[in-house]
């Protein structure tokens, strides 16, 4: 009797725990498009056909709106990936600016995406994801020149979505877009002192997402991290960032081990590209699948069916990684 007890609740268990695979991809966030042996492995193996491949950014300069960082294309850039145009456009250029120069604005960034699409000869789709931060005081005219774009591009324009335009969401807004990308990254400023790791806190993106299941727009796709930096503090308390770290590259004889990630620096000298003091510290920042994993398991429980997109397609994030994550949890019986 007690073991057919517990094959039942054995099979209730097993019946009622939901396992969910995750398809995935890249952003491509480099200036020039151009693949590197690793990079290939690794989009080969993607599990969606999409590449969202950044074109430029916007910024307003004395005034004027000007393209940055355009990108070019080295020939080892050959893939059968559909790109997705993604334009990142600084929340400033929205300040103080009229319906005339939304318009003009849509026009120039709709013009320059398709000049590029022509120019490199590639497959993209029917999409253009466009990625600001935008905020309460910016947000109507954001939204205008969204629509703007998508009447003057006749694409489907997408958007980016922070989590602190989830949490605030009757401030910040709902952007006009049938699908949102949720970067659940960037979870404080690495450039302020603290003790959490600036990259993915889970606990904070935990309460800043605890509502996310009210969200209006219910297609939504997710970018998670795979970069990672050094904090590089010196005496007087300034932060500066050194890209791609790890901590192996704190293991050197000139740096003594403070922390788990963190190393003092011993003798004056050239480190990573940069000068650093004696007395300078660095701390790596970077996330583990399992944090990775941890999100997943909380996303599955808030939204349905999502894709992946790793931040971001580059040989010194993708090598060793584990990017076919699922996530499994008990239902409710």
């Amino acid at each position: 009797m007690k073991i057919a007890k517990f094959l039942i609740v054995l099979i209730l268990l097993t019946s009622c725990s939901k396992k969910t695979e995750h398809p995935y991809t890249f952003y491509y966030w480099k200036t020039k498009l151009s693949l590197e042996l690793e990079e290939k492995k690794a989009l080969n193996e993607v599990t969606t056909p999409y590449l969202y491949t950044r074109f430029f950014d916007i910024d307003k300069v004395n005034g004027r709106f000007e393209p940055v960082a355009v990108i070019t294309k080295d020939p080892s850039f050959q893939t059968d990936k559909q790109i997705v145009p993604t334009v990142f456009i600084t929340n400033p250029t929205f300040l103080n600016i009229s319906m005339d120069e939304i318009q003009f604005l849509a026009k120039h960034v709709n013009d320059l995406i398709q000049k590029k699409i022509t120019q490199y000869h590639l497959k993209v789709n029917q999409e253009i994801q466009i990625d600001c931060d935008w905020t309460a005081g910016t947000r109507d005219d954001y939204f205008n020149f969204l629509k703007e774009l998508k009447k003057i591009s006749g694409k489907e324009i997408n958007c980016t979505l922070r989590l602190h335009q989830v949490k605030d969401k009757m401030q910040m807004g709902i952007p006009p877009v049938t699908k949102v990308y949720l970067m659940c990254y960037s979870t404080s400023s690495p450039l302020e002192t603290s003790d959490k790791n600036s990259i993915l806190d889970v606990n904070i993106l935990k309460s800043y997402l605890s509502k996310l299941e009210n969200y209006p727009i219910k297609k939504i796709d997710v970018a998670l991290p795979i970069y990672s930096w050094g904090i590089v503090t010196n005496h007087l308390g300034k932060h500066k960032l050194i890209n791609a770290l790890s901590d192996k590259d704190l293991k050197n004889p000139n740096f003594k081990k403070i922390s788990d990630h963190e190393s003092e620096i011993l003798k004056d000298g050239f480190y990573f590209g940069s000068y650093l003091n004696k007395g300078f510290k660095i701390k790596v920042e970077q996330v583990t699948s399992e944090q990775r994993n941890d999100v997943i398991s909380f996303l599955d429980k808030k939204i349905s069916q999502f894709n992946i997109i790793y931040y971001q397609l580059d040989s010194k994030f993708v090598s060793n990684q584990n990017f076919n994550l699922t996530s499994q949890f008990q239902g409710d019986f």
